[in-house]
């Protein structure tokens, strides 16, 4: 009986130490759709700092355990799985891809992070959410989306390169465009017209300095991460056709063939007591008997259609692959202009050794041919509507030409050009060839699975060639000897691009911080070439050849995030640059940056249902700027000079070297950045944004200003003087307002204001730009002031509040009324820029449009201010003018008339960038594949007070631009 007392009693005993006791578990995690072992997930038990990784061969061992703990196994891309131990002893896992997780990945510079971790001014755009309609170039899947980054095309040329500007941009006469990026390839926004826009995955925008350091001297304009897409494990095939039609949306105003009549008449009158009536009756009868409408006939319906075919899948079973085939066939409004582009790219993305190994090779290859229509806006509006556009008597081919007898050579000098006969006669073609890819390599060490080695190789090569041809017969071929000589030229060029990246990525986890290092070495250069015969018709042209001088970057770079408690997180980086554009002793900069986050929903709302996310940011950083176009100015050269410099040697001439300017003293601009910003969420992210305020200083900046006298070869040149300030703010909302099976309803809306000053410039003298075709300029840069400021005349009106020819304020008080009385008024800044876009679906039926604002922007109509004059009628023949001199009355145009602000027009606009309305038949062809037939427009409309041809152009002087078309749409996509 004791005895069975005693082992009772140790029973009791044991039993708590039974119930506490540790125990191990191994186990394997597996890939849920490859089954390969997936290296390096976190296995963590819930609520505690226990956790390992798994190693190479996906395998983990968990000590000190017991039976009830949840243990987390989480992968980036991966969906969590939780499980309860049991006291197995071993276990295997499959994690599956999770699609929302891989979204929320933002490709940032040399690395990646998650949306909710990351502590920059970072904006990511994924083919979802992509501009619909007819997107010819990269750049039109983006405009409007991201607040702070205004996208101008320019234009309606096809295929046209668009500008682009990130926060204003940072320079005030150097290079203000973006950096991007392709697939880990540093490149020029070129690129954005080539690339076929179908195979872009997404676009991150890197804002501030924070985020844009780790590119050092490129980076002050912002950068643009473009990534392309990658195969996939299942076979799909997509086809993607589509086609619209396109017209004018508007013309400038000019005086119809009746109206030009009247004003002809009643400025030349005829009669027995009119003096000079004869005269006047010469000018009559230089009218014609026509009524043409030259602007309608310079244009014409256009056709636009691209056809897009990727097939991708898991090639062999083991490599990712997508192949793309397009072609895109884009017709300009104007006669004869249009852009043939053929487009193929292949991606390949295998893994080896249980994903230690991950390589993605990319290539592309476009060839864009292209018929370059001459700019004849000027012309049409100009030309003599009383004239026809043919003249069956006429020696130039056929086409009206004002002229004074029978032969070519018996063109009137002075006189506007027949714009039909320009476009028809003009054979400007030009061919393009652009490769360009990367080969990258990802290596997870075996022996020590948080230290990764990525090296990517980057190549492009661009070869282009371009021949124009202009028939002696064409009134606007060139003169020489005043004599038609016609044009006759050819002229090619490559360029290449080589790249090599090569860095070190560390990750671990140590309890409640979390960590990871990059460090690594940079190395580009470009290289160029180029020849043209010039015109071969012009014994005064000979054949140039060139070669570019090198550029070279070569960059070492770092960067560390920590995160602690998942709440805290901290970024730094650092990137030390050299480039071959400057002397030894300004040849590096130093580009550090610093930027923390504050996630408050974990210690404020942790409980809260309705805040789903609330992170505060904070970021500064300094980046530079070398591409201010200076070229080799830093090092001393000598010319060959010509013959006013030569020396005699008895009865010969020898041209003698001269010395040029130059400045040893020349470096980057650089500007120093500081951000402060909020992400929030609402109810699990369904309403979701973020909200920036940014302060950005460019010092250094380049001008050319004067040299002290004696101390150059020259009497000014490229300095380093001068400083800018760019402040504003961006709000950026998402809000999925109906998220149901059969209904979906989103909306984005994106606001941003940015102010530009000029806080210093050389001597505090100002500097005119803005040519406008006279001799003189219409903008100024002075401190103080915003960039581009208009300088004007202030107009007096009468009683009536009509303008008074001639008639301006003298501002200074001097009693006369010259240069000195201008004065600054207004910019071509937007005080406010506003997107807005929707997308709806209804079951299978969708609908979606993008509509852009811009409110307080100002534009000096050129074409008003330098033609609406009576005496501009006859100016050695007939000419055409804008229907406003009937408005306003003037004879002559003077200097301070065209300079006045009576011509200085709101250009404020509300612009629908496209609407589409499509059906998707999901089980075509017997559930083997679906398809989607859609319709839409582009460009429906735009709301405007300014009077030009369209108010969305850069530059703020309005001499004419090629208008955008307007194009009805229609296409299927098909998937199998």
């Amino acid at each position: 009986m004791k005895t069975l007392q005693k082992k009772l009693l140790l029973l009791l005993l044991m039993l708590p130490l039974g119930l506490l006791a540790q125990n191990t578990l191994k186990g394997v995690v597996l890939d849920g759709s490859s089954k390969q072992t997936l290296p390096g997930v976190n296995v963590l038990v819930a609520g505690t700092t226990n956790g390992v990784t798994t190693d190479f061969d996906g395998n983990f061992t968990l000590t000190n355990i017991k039976k009830g703990d949840r243990i987390v196994f989480s992968y980036i891309g991966f969906k969590d799985e939780t499980i309860t131990y049991e006291n197995q002893n071993t276990i295997t896992i499959t994690l599956q891809e999770d699609q929302k997780e891989l979204k929320d990945v933002v490709v940032i510079g040399y690395g990646t992070v998650k949306k909710k971790d990351a502590t920059g001014s970072v904006t990511s755009i994924t083919s979802s959410d992509f501009n619909k309609g007819a997107n010819v170039t990269v750049d039109n899947l983006l405009t409007g989306k991201v607040a702070g980054v205004t996208i101008n095309s320019n234009g309606g040329s096809p295929g046209s390169v668009p500008t682009i500007r990130i926060r204003g941009g940072s320079s005030l006469l150097a290079n203000n465009d973006p950096l991007v990026v392709l697939d880990g390839l540093p490149m020029d926004s070129r690129v954005l017209a080539t690339l076929n826009p179908s195979d872009v995955e997404s676009f991150t925008i890197l804002k501030d300095a924070s985020a844009t350091a780790i590119y050092g001297t490129r980076a002050s304009n912002g950068v643009i991460i473009i990534t392309t897409k990658k195969g996939s494990k299942e076979l799909q095939v997509d086809y993607n056709v589509q086609y619209g039609t396109g017209k004018k949306v508007n013309k400038i105003d000019v005086l119809s063939a009746d109206q030009f009549r009247q004003v002809v008449n009643n400025l030349y009158p005829v009669g027995p007591s009119v003096p000079n009536s004869a005269f006047n009756q010469g000018v009559r009868d230089k009218m014609g008997n026509a009524n043409t409408d030259w602007q309608e006939e310079i244009y014409r319906r256009t056709d636009y259609i691209d056809n897009n075919l990727s097939i991708k899948g898991n090639f062999l079973g083991l490599i990712p692959t997508r192949l793309t085939i397009a072609n895109t066939y884009q017709e300009g409004i104007r006669l004869t202009d249009y852009m043939n582009r053929n487009n193929v790219s292949l991606n390949l993305s295998p893994s080896f050794f249980g994903n230690h190994l991950k390589t993605r090779m990319s290539l592309n290859y476009t060839n864009t041919n292209r018929r370059n229509a001459p700019g004849v806006e000027g012309g049409a509006i100009a030309m003599d509507p009383t004239q026809p556009v043919y003249d069956p008597t006429s020696p130039f081919d056929g086409f009206f030409e004002f002229r004074d007898g029978p032969t070519i050579n018996d063109f009137a000098p002075i006189a506007v050009a027949n714009p039909v006969a320009q476009l028809l006669q003009t054979n400007n073609r030009s061919e393009n060839y652009k490769l360009f890819g990367n080969f990258e390599v990802d290596y997870k060490f075996h022996f020590l699975p948080e230290l990764r080695w990525v090296t990517n190789l980057g190549y492009d090569r661009d070869a282009g060639n371009s021949r124009n041809f202009t028939p002696i017969t064409a009134r606007t071929s060139p003169i020489r000897q005043n004599a038609l000589i016609g044009n006759n030229s050819y002229s090619d060029g490559v360029s290449t691009n080589k790249l090599i990246d090569s860095y070190l990525v560390y990750n671990k986890t140590f309890n409640d911080l979390t960590f990871d290092v990059t460090g690594g070495y940079s190395y580009q250069i470009f290289e160029g070439y180029g020849y043209t015969t010039r015109n071969q018709n012009n014994a005064d042209d000979i054949p140039q050849s060139t070669v570019n001088d090198d550029i070279v970057y070569v960059g070492f770079f770092g960067r560390t995030n920590f995160t602690y408690k998942d709440k805290y997180l901290l970024t730094l980086s650092y990137r030390r640059d050299g480039t071959s554009r400057f002397s030894d002793s300004n040849r590096w900069g130093n580009f550090p940056a610093a930027s923390l986050a504050w996630k408050l929903k974990e210690d404020f709302f942790k409980e809260n249902k309705i805040i789903s996310e609330l992170k505060l940011r904070a970021g500064w950083g300094v980046t530079g700027q070398q591409d201010i176009g200076a070229g080799l100015f830093y090092l001393p050269q000598y010319y060959l000079g010509d013959q006013n410099s030569q020396y005699a040697f008895d009865s010969n001439y020898f041209n003698v070297a001269q010395p040029g300017g130059f400045n040893p003293n020349l470096k980057w601009e650089e500007t120093t950045t500081y951000n402060a910003g909020v992400d929030f969420g609402i109810k699990d992210n369904r309403l979701n944004g973020s909200l920036d305020f940014f302060y950005k200083v460019s010092d250094d900046l380049f001008q050319v200003a004067p040299f002290a006298d004696g101390s150059n070869f020259t009497n000014e040149g490229p300095q380093n003087i001068g400083s800018m300030s760019v402040k504003g703010f961006e709000l950026n909302i998402n809000y999925d307002v109906l998220k149901q099976e059969n209904l979906n309803w989103n909306v984005n809306f994106n606001a941003s204001k940015f102010e530009r000053r000029i806080d210093e410039i050389a001597g505090g003298v100002p500097i005119f730009v803005g040519n406008i075709g006279i001799g003189t300029e219409s903008q100024i840069m002075q401190e103080g002031f915003t960039p581009n400021s208009f300088y004007v005349f202030k107009q007096l009106y009468n009683n009536y509040g009509s303008p008074i020819e001639g008639a301006f304020a003298d501002l200074n008080g001097d009693g006369l009324v010259n240069n000195s009385d201008r004065y600054i008024y207004k910019n071509i800044d937007p005080d406010l820029v506003l997107g807005f876009s929707t997308s709806f679906n209804y079951k299978n039926f969708d609908l979606g449009f993008n509509l852009r604002a811009s409110f307080g922007n100002r534009i000096l109509n050129v074409v008003k201010s330098r033609s609406s004059y009576y005496n501009q009628i006859l100016n050695g023949e007939l000419q055409n003018l804008p229907s406003s001199v009937l408005d306003y009355n003037f004879n002559t145009p003077g200097v301070g008339q065209i300079l006045s602000d009576l011509f200085v027009e709101n250009g404020s606009f509300l612009r629908m960038d496209y609407a589409t309305f499509g059906y998707t038949f999901p089980k075509w062809l017997e559930g083997k594949a679906s398809l989607r037939l859609f319709t839409g427009v582009q460009n429906p409309f735009i709301i405007t007070k300014y009077s030009g041809l369209d108010p969305e152009f850069t530059g703020g002087n309005d001499q004419t631009i090629y208008p955008r078309q307007r194009q009805i749409l229609f296409g299927a996509n098909v998937k199998f």
